[in-house]
Formats: C-alpha cells, sequence, structure tokens
C-alpha cells in the first residue's frame, strides 16, 4: 500500500521493523524501490543492495523476485547490473523462464548488446509478440537487413501474426533497400500489412514513400522535397518512414530553413519521439554545421540508440568539438551500450586532435582488439591517424602492417602520417608502391602525394604527380587541384600555380587563400592583393587564415591604407577576435609606421597570447620606444605570461634602440637565471648592436670573440656601422676583414669601410676598397626610398629626375633646403665618398633619395598630415640630421622606416634619440 501510494520511506521503515520476512516481504520491497526507481534513480543502489542481502538470507527467489530485480537493471543503464542478474537466473534455473528471458532480450537490446540479445531469443521456448517486436527493432538497429527480414518471416510463420508495430519498425527502418532481393522482401511487408488493413487510412504513403525514396536515391534531393510538398498539398497522411526519407532530401540541399520547417511538422505530428526521425533530425543539423540544434534534438530524445550517440559523436568530432565528443562517448558507455566501429572511428578522431586524446585512444585500441573491431577498416585507419598525430609513427606503421587485406583509407593515412612526421620520402614510396601493385587510387591519395611532393620541394615529382591527376581524370576535383596548387606554390613555381588556379571552375575560400599564401611567400604581395580583390568579386568569403595572409603581404609593402582597408573587412565579417588576425594587424601597423594604431588595438583586443605581446613588444622597439617596451615586459610578467625567445629579441633591441646599455646586460644575463632559456645568436647581435651604437665597439667586439656562436654576417656589419659612427678605423679594419671572411661578396663591407676612410680623409685607402670591390664584381646595392601616396607607390634614387613631376618636386626640394639651412642645418659631407669640392659635396648630399620623397610628400599631401617614408638601406647621418630641420620647420611628423628601424621625426627630434 505505501509503495503504491508513493512513499517508499514508509514502505522501507516497516520492511526493516518486520521481524518474519517471506519471500512476498522481500518482493514487495524489491518492486517498490522499482516503482521509485523510474522518477529517482539515486535509490536503484539501495534496491541493489536489498536484493543482495535476500541472496545472503535462506530464503528462496522465484521469478516475481527477478522481474523488479531486472527493471532496476533496465532503469541503471549498468550492462555488468543486468549481466549479474543473468548470471543469477541461470544459477537457479530461471533462465529460460518466458518472462525472465523476456525481460533480458528487452534489456540487452535495449543497451545495444544486440549479439546476447539474439542468442537468448533464439533459446527461448515461448516468445510473445511484443519479444519478436523488441528483436525486430534490435535488428533494424543494427542495420541488418537480411536478419530483419528473415525474422519477420519466421515470427509470420510462428503462429502468432505481426501486428501494426512489427511492420512499421521493418518499414520505417528499411526505406532504402539497394538489392533485388531485398526489394521483394520489403514489397512482400508491404503487402502483408495491405492485407491485414494496417495501413487502412493511409494506404497511399507507402507508394510516396517509395516514390521520395527513388528521388533521393537518385541524387535527386530537390525532386523528393518537391514530391514531399505535393504530398502535403494532397491532404496526403505521412509517416515517420516519410520523415526519414525527406529529411535525408533536405541534408542533400543545405537549406537549413526548409530542414527547420520539416522539425516542426515533426513536432506538430508527433514523430519528432520516433528514434528514426530524431535520427534524422541530428543527421540534417550535423551535414548543415548546426551542431547547437542537432544536440538539442539529441539532449529531448526519450530514447537514445546506438545510431543517436554515434550521430552525436561523429558530429561533435568533425565540428572541433572534440572534448564535447568525448565526453559523450564517456555518456554512451555510462548508459551501457557497447560502441560500435562508427563510434571507436569518430571518437578516434576526436582524441587525434587533443594533446592528451593518446591516452584515451590506447585504451580504445586495446578495446578494439579485446573485441575484434580492429579488424574494421574505419577504426585501424583512425588508429594510424591519431598514432601519426600524436608522433608515434612506429605504432602507426605496426598497425599498418598488420592489415590482412589491402585498404586504401588506411594507406592514405599512413601516407599522411609520415608527411606530418616530416618524412615525405617515405610517403612518396608507400605511393609507388601503391602504384606500382596496379591499385586504384583515389582523390585523397592524390592530394597527399602531392602534399608530399611540396614538402620536399620536389617540382619534378610534383609535376609527374600532376601529370598522374590529369591522366586519371581526377583535374576537376577541387581537393586534388587545391594540392597541385599547393605543390606549386611551395615549390616556388608561380606561374604553373596560376595555371592550376584558373582552371578551377569554382575555387572554394581554401584554394583562394592558397594563392594569395603562395604570392606573398614568393615574395608578390602586390599580386597577393590583387587576387584578393578577384576574390571578393567571386563573392566568396575570406576566413581568418585569408585575412592573416593579407595584413602580412600590407606589413611587406608597408601599404597602411591597404591594410586599413582590410581591417575594415575583418571588423565586417567579424574576425577581428582571432588572435592571430589581431596578432597580425598589431604587428603591421606597426611595421607600416602608426605605432599609436598598433599600441591601441593591442589595448583593445585584451588577449594574453605570447604571439600578440611579442608583436607589440618588437613593435616598440623598432619605433626606439624602449621605456614603453621595457615596461610592456614588466607587464607581460604581472599577467603571468611566460616570456619566450622572441620576447627577449624585443626587449634587448629595445635596450639597443634606445641606449640602454646596463638594462640589456641585465635582461641579457636574466634570460637563462631567472626564465631557464638558453641566449641564441640573435639575442648577442642584440647586445653587440646596443654595445655599438653607444659606441662601445671595442666591448662588443671582445662579446662576439667571446660568445658560443660563430659570429653572423648581420653582427658584423652591425658593428661596422657603429664604427662608422664612431670613427673608429682601426676596429672597423678589423672588422670588415672578418665580415668579408664571411661573405667576401657582401657589398656593404666595402661601403662602410669606404665610408670610415672617407670620413678621416684617406681617399687613397677608399680608391683601393673601391678597386678591390670591382675586382671581385662586388655590386653595391642600389639606394631608393618610396612613398605611398592614395595607393600608388612613387620610388626615388638619388639625383633622380624621371618621376613625371620631377621639376616640381626639385623646386620644393631648394625651398627646403633653403629654409632649414636659416634654421640652421649644415650638410655633413663626411657622408660624401668623393675627393671633390666642398660645394659639389654639399650638392650631392641634397638629392638623396629620401630628401626627394619627402618633397614629394610635402607638396602631394595635406598640411599637418603625417610623411611616411620607407628607404631599403639604412639613412644615413646627414639625412637624418636632415629631416629632423624638415620636420620642425614644416610642422609636419615624417616616420623613416630603414633597413634598421623606425625614425619618427617631430619637432626637429628623431625618437631614435641618434641610436640608429
Amino acid at each position: 500500500m505505501y509503495s503504491k501510494c508513493g512513499s517508499l520511506l514508509y514502505a522501507r521503515r516497516l520492511f526493516d521493523k518486520t521481524p518474519d520476512r517471506d519471500l512476498v516481504t522481500w518482493n514487495s520491497i524489491l518492486a517498490a524501490y522499482a516503482v521509485s526507481a523510474e522518477f529517482d534513480v539515486d535509490v536503484i543502489q539501495e534496491g541493489f543492495h536489498l536484493f543482495r542481502l535476500l541472496r545472503e538470507s535462506v530464503v528462496s527467489t522465484s521469478r516475481l523476485t527477478l522481474a523488479p530485480v531486472l527493471k532496476l537493471c533496465l532503469l541503471s543503464g549498468y550492462v555488468w547490473a543486468s549481466e549479474a542478474v543473468h548470471g543469477y537466473a541461470v544459477k537457479i534455473g530461471l533462465e529460460w523462464d518466458a518472462f525472465v528471458s523476456g525481460a533480458l532480450v528487452n534489456i540487452y537490446s535495449k543497451f545495444g548488446q544486440f549479439r546476447d540479445a539474439g542468442l537468448l531469443f533464439d533459446g527461448m521456448q515461448e516468445r510473445d509478440v511484443v519479444l519478436w517486436n523488441v528483436m525486430l527493432k534490435a535488428y533494424v538497429q543494427m542495420g541488418l537487413e537480411k536478419e530483419v527480414f528473415r525474422l519477420f518471416s519466421e515470427f509470420h510463420r510462428s503462429g502468432l501474426r505481426p501486428d501494426a508495430v512489427s511492420v512499421r519498425c521493418v518499414l520505417s527502418g528499411f526505406s532504402d533497400v539497394f538489392s533485388d532481393k531485398s526489394k521483394r522482401h520489403m514489397e512482400q511487408v508491404q503487402a502483408y500489412a495491405s492485407k491485414l488493413y494496417l495501413y487502412d487510412d493511409n494506404s497511399d504513403v507507402i507508394l510516396w514513400n517509395k516514390t521520395l525514396s527513388e528521388y533521393m536515391q537518385a541524387g535527386e534531393n530537390w525532386a523528393a522535397v518537391k514530391g514531399f510538398i505535393n504530398m502535403n498539398r494532397s491532404n496526403e497522411d505521412y509517416d515517420g518512414v516519410t520523415l526519414v526519407v525527406v529529411l535525408a532530401a533536405v541534408s542533400g540541399t543545405n537549406d537549413l530553413v526548409l530542414g527547420q520547417q520539416i522539425h516542426g511538422m515533426a513536432v506538430k505530428s508527433g514523430f519528432e519521439l520516433a528514434v528514426s526521425v530524431a535520427n534524422s533530425l541530428i543527421n540534417m543539423y550535423t551535414k548543415m554545421g548546426c551542431i547547437y540544434f542537432a544536440r538539442e534534438v539529441f539532449t529531448n530524445m526519450e530514447e537514445l540508440d546506438i545510431v543517436s550517440w554515434n550521430s552525436m559523436i561523429s558530429s561533435c568530432a568533425q565540428n572541433s568539438l572534440e572534448e564535447e565528443s568525448v565526453n559523450l562517448f564517456m555518456g554512451l558507455l555510462h548508459d551501457g551500450l557497447r560502441p560500435d566501429h562508427f563510434t571507436l572511428a569518430s571518437v578516434l578522431r576526436a582524441c587525434s586532435s587533443l594533446t592528451d586524446g593518446l591516452h584515451l585512444s590506447k585504451q580504445i585500441h586495446v578495446h578494439a582488439l579485446i573485441t575484434g573491431i580492429i579488424a574494421d577498416s574505419f577504426v585501424s585507419t583512425a588508429l594510424i591517424d591519431v598514432y601519426s598525430k600524436s608522433g608515434r609513427i612506429d605504432e602507426a606503421e605496426l598497425l599498418f602492417q598488420n592489415k590482412d587485406n589491402f585498404d586504401l583509407a588506411s594507406c592514405n593515412a599512413m601516407m599522411f602520417g609520415y608527411i606530418m612526421n616530416n618524412d615525405s620520402h617515405k610517403a612518396l614510396k608507400l605511393f609507388t608502391l601503391l602504384h606500382r601493385g596496379g591499385e586504384k587510387l583515389d582523390q585523397i591519395t592524390l592530394a597527399t602525394v602531392a602534399k608530399a611532393c611540396g614538402c620536399l620541394v620536389g617540382l619534378e615529382l610534383g609535376k609527374q604527380t600532376h601529370a598522374h591527376v590529369i591522366k586519371g581524370g581526377f583535374d576537376s576535383d577541387l581537393c586534388v587541384s587545391s594540392g597541385i596548387l599547393d605543390m606549386y606554390i611551395k615549390c616556388g613555381d608561380l606561374e604553373d600555380a596560376h595555371i592550376v588556379f584558373n582552371a578551377i571552375s569554382a575555387p572554394d575560400d581554401v584554394a583562394w587563400t592558397a594563392m594569395i599564401s603562395g604570392c606573398v611567400e614568393n615574395g608578390d604581395e602586390d599580386r597577393a592583393l590583387w587576387i584578393y580583390h578577384q576574390m571578393r568579386q567571386s563573392d566568396v568569403l575570406p576566413d581568418e587564415y585569408t585575412f592573416a595572409t593579407l595584413i602580412k603581404a600590407s606589413s611587406c609593402l608597408t601599404a597602411l591604407e591597404q591594410g586599413r582597408q582590410i581591417h575594415a573587412n575583418v571588423v565586417k565579417l567579424d574576425c577581428v577576435i582571432d588572435t592571430f588576425v589581431g596578432t597580425a594587424l598589431v604587428d603591421m601597423y606597426a611595421k607600416c609606421g602608426n605605432i599609436e594604431d598598433s599600441y591601441q588595438l593591442f589595448k583593445k583586443l585584451d588577449v594574453r597570447n605570447i604571439a600578440l605581446w611579442n608583436a607589440m613588444l618588437v613593435g616598440l622597439a623598432q619605433h626606439g620606444n624602449g621605456e614603453e617596451a621595457l615596461n610592456l615586459f614588466k607587464s607581460m610578467k604581472f599577467y603571468g605570461i611566460e616570456p619566450d625567445k622572441v620576447t627577449f629579441i624585443g626587449v634587448l633591441s629595445a635596450c639597443s634602440h634606445s641606449g640602454l646599455v646596463p638594462e640589456a646586460h641585465k635582461y641579457f644575463d636574466s634570460m637563462y637565471t631567472n626564465y631557464g632559456i638558453e641566449p641564441e645568436i640573435e639575442h648577442y647581435s642584440c647586445l653587440v648592436d646596443a654595445l655599438g651604437r653607444a659606441g662601445l665597439v671595442r666591448e662588443a667586439e671582445k662579446l662576439i670573440v667571446s660568445m658560443p656562436f660563430e659570429a653572423s654576417a648581420s653582427m658584423y656589419r652591425a658593428l661596422l656601422g657603429a664604427c662608422r659612427v664612431q670613427g673608429d678605423t682601426e676596429t672597423g679594419k678589423r672588422v670588415a676583414e672578418q665580415l668579408l671572411a664571411s661573405e667576401p661578396f657582401d657589398s656593404s663591407a666595402y661601403v662602410l669601410l669606404s665610408n670610415i676612410y672617407a670620413a678621416t680623409n684617406r681617399w687613397d685607402d677608399v680608391t683601393d676598397a673601391r678597386k678591390l670591390m670591382k675586382r671581385k664584381n662586388v655590386k653595391k646595392d642600389p639606394g631608393f626610398s618610396w612613398i605611398d601616396v592614395k595607393n600608388k607607390v612613387h620610388l626615388f634614387v638619388v639625383d633622380d629626375r624621371s618621376h613625371p613631376q620631377a621639376e616640381i618636386i626639385y623646386d620644393k626640394l631648394e625651398e627646403l633646403i633653403t629654409k632649414i639651412r636659416e634654421e640652421g642645418y649644415a650638410p655633413d659631407t663626411d657622408f660624401v665618398l668623393l675627393d671633390v669640392e666642398q660645394e659639389e659635396k654639399e650638392r650631392a648630399l641634397y638629392y638623396h633619395s629620401e630628401k626627394l620623397a619627402i618633397a614629394f610628400g610635402l607638396i602631394s599631401t595635406p598640411p599637418f598630415t603625417t610623411i611616411r617614408i620607407i628607404k631599403n638601406l639604412r639613412v644615413c647621418g646627414d639625412c637624418h640630421n636632415a629631416v629632423k630641420y624638415i620636420s620642425k620647420v614644416y610642422g609636419r611628423e615624417i616616420v623613416l622606416r630603414d633597413a634598421n628601424r623606425f625614425h619618427r621625426f617631430r619637432d626637429g627630434s628623431c625618437s631614435c634619440g641618434d641610436y640608429w
């Protein structure tokens, strides 16, 4: 009474006080727990505890005892509990009791243990209609077409008549059959249904379903959808099978709105509760990339089968929700279902993208070995992939070599694994074996081989692969074409890359981005920006990687206006929060001379990512904002961001460009002491540069001799430049000899040495240096400067008169020379490498390329706007001094980027503090 009135508490109190408990008492309390467990799963464990106490008592049990216990097993979701009760039933002779065995068949079926359910079912002497339907549903869920029709036939011959549930189970489970034999069986089931008037009110549904299925199988998805629309307009009823078919068709159309409308119809008609329909909804939303809607359907399902779990696990793995996929897998196991090969392949795919996924993958591997699923192609291929991505190429090879039969998918995974582990030669060797063995290759194979050729920069091998692609008719496949395109780009063959790209009828965002990235990687940034313009005209939207590449192109071109336009597109397409894009933008603004916008954007992003902080730190250092750079470094420590090698290059550069020698030594020493980072040659180079700029050239020379690396040419060049500034001829000559020993054709060594000699009027030595340079056929890099005005680049060389506005430019230059001389400018003729009269030396300095570019900037840009100039070489001392005066006289801010750093001239001073 207490149990049926919903008071388990009072029922248990009375049970505990009962002195003489017979079997009826025990059965009653177990039944009470089974009833309560439907609403409160927390009582299940106590119910099991009571059953264990009963087994320890002297009271004998019966089938009525096992009834509530088996219900508790079903509600618990524990397979082991069901198996334990099954074992107990065998022990007491109740295994083949119709009620007990029937309950076990039902439990095993719902837990996905179809093999155990089938063995029990086949051994039963008495089987009712409900039990037959349970087994039919189990075989349908397993996708065992032949077994379903065999079982339905046996059911019919058993003397029991299949009912409406039986018929609907078969028809809805196999709406698509392909073999002639299966089609005949399906027609017989449909005929049986019609004969028994099971579809009396909607007999046309079967014909409609058949028609819709035929459309979908032929790939005519829209025809199937239109057929369903006509079916509704004709006021024809539909069933679960109809919805399964039309949802599969909608998945092929990628029309989300239409899919949601059909979902609404399923909810309205109540068919949403059918497992097959709900699974079809999950499948449809997943294929359209709407993982959130798929999860909503999954969460609201009253009954979940293995297909439901597999659909969600797979969709999460495919949509980069790897942790969610693994959590769902754990949920499947907790529900007592046994994973199949699709489950394992999907969760292994998720594990391959997780940093700690290897441990779980090994456990799955063991499970696959024990259950024999390892022989399945999907599972073995997924294991090869996960081991390869984890760097365990030996384990992957062992799996691959132990396969009994040829499997192209595993071969593809193995080749890709070799590439990922930097062994593309092995990938090509495996491809050669496949080709010689006459195996049929697919598009994935050829795309992978093209990638291997690109990694090896093997253009000839790549061209052979391309020929094989054309011969096999795979050149129209977008995946293969993109692979061939990427191969040509990595091999530096942009012309053939363009031919391949132009042959792609409808390139996707990956192909467009590959082409843009290839241009940037090969130094053709202008073409990269032009291709981006074509991409937008083709209505293909760029992604974060496209933007990061385009921003890099703008940085290389120092094209600030182009960069700003791309930034606007980034904001418009909501990609600014991406860390890579944000870092690229911060770097671009800094490299284009706009450190204010760079710093402002950096603060807005508020991301604690080391790459972003490094970009800002290096940008501040290049602009001579040493104090701000060092304060930023202190902020990194405050926010717990661990510095790396790049960070210290920025820190040491900031010290170098700001004359902070003691600080440079302090940070250099702290690298290993405080952070365990071994200084590399770049860090030594920064320290040498700091010492040289501060005039400590001898100390810098000693540091080069004492460091554990062989000095680089750039290090000697920096020190030689410092010798030039300090007028240290003796040290300069030694450093020049070292530089020429390492790079005998480095023109900068001869030029800097000539500068040193010229500054001390040693004209014979200047002549000798020039003669030696000529004898060795060393060509000096010409100095040139350029300015970007209204997205057009104007380039100038010394004494250049080729510009269309040359006459106006030279008039402006004469004017500004006059004005700055009145302000106090005096030409520094030490920078003239000719032994000529003083007046000629001065005029030679007037027409340096940077002065011409600034003159053009003054006449072609509005007053008070910033003039931005780029020079390919280091700015000479005279021009540096002149620009300081120009900024003061004309009230303009002038940003000049040379080969070493940025110079910001404002009100007669430079941001470098003359440490350049």
